[in-house]
């Protein structure tokens, strides 16, 4: 394969999110920051400790990766990854293992990704039990099951 066609497949956008993943998958924050543009923003469920819209790798570092790994190990057991006409659409699914109590969680979420020139804009994150997932975090926050 030639640098140039290495270089174009990298680049689409789907190969850009699974990278994401994998450095994620990895606990390589560094990794996970050369895949996101410099403002780019995230849209987690309210319900969560960390939800809101986040703007910014840095604060997406600070105010999601920080609050979730603050909390728990995560252990991301599969990601999928599908492009299509709305983006490209990221499915997680992993455990999280609360630090405090070791209460064990099914993590699944669905991700909808903007990627332009390489790299991750926008992702609105969607969990299946948000309100069962903010319960897990104010239990290992506490300390309690």
């Amino acid at each position: 394969m030639s640098e140039q066609s290495e270089t174009v497949t990298a680049r689409r956008p789907a190969d850009v999110v699974r990278g994401l993943y994998d450095a994620l998958g990895r606990g390589d924050v560094p990794g996970v920051l050369a895949r996101l543009a410099p403002e780019v923003i995230v849209d987690e469920p309210n319900q969560l400790p960390y939800g809101g819209v986040h703007q910014g790798r840095e604060v997406f570092v600070r105010s999601v990766l920080g609050a979730m790994m603050g909390y728990a190990d995560v252990a991301i057991t599969a990601a999928e990854v599908f492009e299509g006409p709305a983006g490209v659409i990221g499915t997680l699914t992993g455990t999280l293992t609360a630090h405090t109590t070791g209460e064990e969680f099914p993590l699944t979420m669905v991700e909808i990704h903007q990627v332009e020139d390489g790299t991750v804009r926008k992702i609105d994150v969607y969990t299946k039990n948000p309100h069962e997932l903010a319960g897990f975090y104010a239990r290992a926050e506490a300390g309690t099951r």
